[in-house]
């Protein structure tokens, strides 16, 4: 089975972080946004994911293709690169693939982080939509449904039709029927608001062609989209997956849990926690950190700081407060 995920959007509400490294690239508590995602669909999925079609920006080269290819390896799928040069919606970014669009598929937006503990069967559906209750319907696109079985969809509904928005996440068991149906989409010129052509209209025609859409609800939802969400979902995780830590690791400091540690981090004289995730080869020095993402080879000395996320590569010296500072930055307040 293919694995399409579209991923050509440069993330601005992430910036500064995503000047350097496209969104599903980040890291959440040690492991990249985007491997989260395949990592749930190979523990929840009643079948393989053997090729993953990334989509990606024009402009997106090696330093991200490799990291993509690696990650592809140790899930054991081939890598497939494509190009989406210009942002038209949700349907043109699925196009963009269309030379791979056959056979069972799924779709993923790597907006988003979403987990269940029950395994999903795809059964014999012409497609399954992955879907989480909200109480604010009028922010998402909406599935309209009859027990397990969608009859519609809404992007952004002013009156309540719906509670189940829909997350991002598709299978599809004929992506050449998906693919007749996009086609027809840009085509025709379907555009919806803002100009661009929506998934969610090529899914209504194969609906009113009889094509059988079930519902596949997760337990969490977690939203990466904006420097807060990120830090949020960081800490959410982090609480989720601590299973302890050796502070005698970490001389004359104290960690305060949850937190998440990578390889190789030195802590000296420092108080960190709680909810501070730090990526590998980072070291801090005299500092008290809290509810902050730290990137890996970060330096931070005499650092007191909570609610920051701090990019790669970065130095820190006598920083005091919020900071949201990107990769390969030097700051020294003093």
């Amino acid at each position: 089975m293919k694995l399409i995920i579209p991923m050509a959007g440069r993330g601005t509400r992430v910036r500064p972080h995503s000047h350097t490294v496209p969104k599903p690239l980040l890291p959440v508590a040690g492991t990249m946004i985007i491997e989260r995602i395949i990592e749930t669909f190979n523990r929840t999925l009643d079948r393989d994911i053997t090729e993953i079609v990334f989509i990606l920006g024009p402009d997106f080269g090696e330093n991200i293709k490799q990291p993509l290819r690696e990650m592809s390896a140790r899930h054991k799928a081939k890598p497939i690169f494509e190009v989406q040069a210009e942002a038209l919606g949700t349907a043109h970014a699925v196009a963009c693939a269309s030379d791979h669009l056959d056979g069972e598929v799924i779709i993923a937006f790597a907006d988003t982080i979403f987990d269940s503990e029950e395994p999903f069967e795809l059964g014999d559906a012409d497609s399954v939509i992955w879907l989480k209750k909200v109480e604010d319907p009028s922010r998402f696109g909406v599935a309209v449904y009859e027990g397990d079985t969608i009859t519609g969809f809404v992007e952004k509904p002013k009156e309540f039709i719906s509670d189940l928005a829909i997350i991002g996440v598709y299978y599809f068991k004929s992506g050449k029927a998906l693919k007749e149906k996009i086609d027809k989409v840009i085509g025709d010129d379907m555009r919806g608001p803002g100009g661009e052509y929506f998934l969610t209209a090529a899914l209504d025609m194969m609906i009113k062609e009889g094509k059988v859409f079930k519902t596949a609800t997760v337990d969490e939802w977690l939203d990466c989209g904006t420097l807060p969400a990120w830090l949020e979902t960081t800490g959410i995780i982090t609480e989720k997956e601590f299973d302890g830590v050796d502070e005698s690791k970490y001389p004359g400091s104290t960690i305060i849990p949850p937190v998440f540690i990578g390889e190789d981090v030195q802590i000296e004289n420092s108080t960190v926690g709680p909810r501070v995730s730090i990526e590998a080869n980072t070291v801090i020095k005299n500092s008290k950190i809290e509810n902050t993402i730290i990137r890996d080879h970060a330096t931070l000395e005499d650092v007191e700081t909570e609610g920051s996320t701090i990019g790669a590569h970065t130095h820190l010296k006598n920083v005091k407060g919020k900071v949201d500072v990107g990769d390969h930055s030097a700051l020294d307040m003093e």
